[in-house]
């Protein structure tokens, strides 16, 4: 797996910024981009769960992070994101953050997440349409 790089102040991969979520991700070389990560309790939103806005910020960036595969300074943006809640996730929870290339091609692409629970049960899932930033 190949390390990606992070930023400074990205609220989801920033190293400098004071609420991030400071998440790591990896890539196969192929298709696939991973974190595994523990949501910290203060990004809740009911009591023990996190907040559905902040497990689409995940999804976000773990599904745009497959333009970077090839090439890590090559940067895509969100055109739109679909996400489908299935499980409530808790806080303090080891995670799997999974992104995957459905197709690049040009300055536009598709591409799939998941964040998965342990014991393998999807708790959310998304579609993303992507295009090279301007």
């Amino acid at each position: 797996m190949n390390k990606q790089p992070n930023s400074e102040m990205c609220f989801v991969c920033g190293r400098s910024n004071p609420v991030g979520l400071y998440m790591h991700f990896y890539d196969d070389g192929d298709v696939e981009v991973l974190s595994e990560y523990s949501v910290p309790a203060h990004y809740q939103g009911y009591p023990g769960v996190v907040h559905g806005g902040v497990l689409a910020a995940m999804l976000d960036e773990v599904v745009a992070r497959v333009s970077m595969i090839e090439d890590h300074h090559h940067f895509m943006m969100s055109v739109r994101l679909q996400v489908l809640y299935r499980h409530p996730v808790p806080v303090e929870t080891p995670l799997r953050v999974v992104g995957r290339i459905l197709r690049l091609r040009g300055r536009l692409g598709k591409a799939e997440g998941q964040i998965i629970l342990p014991g393998d049960t999807v708790a959310c899932e998304a579609q993303m349409s992507l295009a090279d930033v301007p």
